[in-house]
């Protein structure tokens, strides 16, 4: 008898517990704090997975906070690291509107070089500017090699705006969880 009055009293507050654990939770939080949410990008013809922590940039902080509803902070001093220090992430500005994941321009999902395990690894990422020359030609890059080629044939221009974004790999082809 007093093992069922036990049980009896224990399932309101079992379900309160559960109730007040499915509330509604601002964008990027769970339970246990801010969710730094993962985003699809390319690397070597694979698709990759990703994430944005910080960036140099006080508006790039802002527009990747807004894309991806979760806090990038704004660290100048990434923007000093020395370039031996940083790896390459390419981000296009026009051309493909894919119709699922995209780069924080809306355009097709952000190239990066050197995957973990590859000389020149670095979570630091310098931004690269891509913009085609003809945005009806434009189609989906998935190789750093891919975007330069098309750069030395002219079909599209490679700006450096000094901004460095904090970008860790999370997956990658042979690597990672997935």
């Amino acid at each position: 008898m007093r093992r069922l009055w036990r049980l009896a009293l224990a399932a309101p507050v079992a379900l309160t517990l559960v109730a007040c654990d499915l509330r509604e939770r601002p964008a990027g939080m769970d339970a246990g704090g801010p969710v730094v949410p993962s985003i699809v990008g390319y690397a070597e013809g694979g698709e990759i997975m990703f994430m944005h922590t910080e960036a140099s940039d006080p508006q790039i902080a802002d527009t990747l906070t807004k894309m991806m509803r979760s806090p990038v902070l704004t660290v100048p001093t990434l923007a000093q690291t020395p370039e031996s220090a940083r790896a390459v992430v390419y981000v296009f500005a026009n051309g493909i509107r894919p119709r699922g994941d995209s780069g924080p321009l809306e355009y097709q999902p952000d190239v990066f070089d050197a995957p973990p395990g590859t000389p020149g690894y670095s979570p630091l990422r310098e931004v690269h500017l891509v913009t085609w020359t003809d945005p009806s030609r434009a189609r989906v890059l998935k190789a750093a090699a891919e975007v330069k080629e098309a750069e030395a044939r002219g079909e599209l221009t490679v700006q450096r705006p000094g901004v460095v974004v904090n970008m860790p790999f999370l997956t990658w082809p042979g690597g990672g969880q997935r």
